[in-house]
């Protein structure tokens, strides 16, 4: 597991390897997907995890000429009062469906 962690952390963007774990990753002729589940860390004392969120996907970089997909899920947490909480996370660049830097790369090729 230490080196699929070392790993993302070269490939994948700062906040996404610091939260969520690469769980499968498809190579296809065109593309990657790699999927993602945030790891499993109990945002209050006592809160049971209920499962995950829909995933979200975000495009970022290419790698080797093909195009990269996150398939991103984020837990669902029930909190000791009941109510449903998920951690949010700032992953894409305002109003996009692509990641941060991603995002400030291709405004600077204009």
């Amino acid at each position: 597991m230490k080196q699929t962690t070392d790993l993302s952390s070269i490939f994948l963007p700062k906040e996404i390897s610091e939260h969520f774990d690469i769980v499968r990753v498809e190579q296809l002729d065109y593309r990657y997907d790699i999927y993602l589940d945030e790891r499993e860390c109990q945002p209050v004392h006592g809160s049971i995890s209920k499962g995950f969120r829909e995933a979200r996907t975000i495009q970022d970089f290419p790698l080797r000429g093909k195009a990269v997909f996150l398939h991103v899920r984020r837990r669902k947490w029930q909190l000791p009062d009941g109510r449903i909480y998920s951690t949010s996370y700032d992953l894409t660049h305002l109003g996009t469906q692509i990641t941060k830097e991603f995002a400030a790369f291709l405004k600077g090729l204009h």
